[in-house]
């Protein structure tokens, strides 16, 4: 995953966890996964009014 392994993936959870705290980490995680779901399905949406 990005070149990151173990060691950076939990200093970054542990930074996360301190910038925004327990209770505000699910929320976002949520809002991320729907930015994502909503942005693959716009570029599904338009290669399908591109093709003929």
């Amino acid at each position: 995953m990005f070149g990151l392994g173990w060691p950076e993936i939990v200093i970054i959870a542990i930074v996360a966890i301190l910038i925004f705290g327990p209770k505000k980490i699910p929320e976002l995680g949520g809002v991320l996964g729907k930015s994502l779901r909503g942005f693959k399905e716009e570029i599904k949406n338009s290669d399908d009014e591109t093709k003929p």
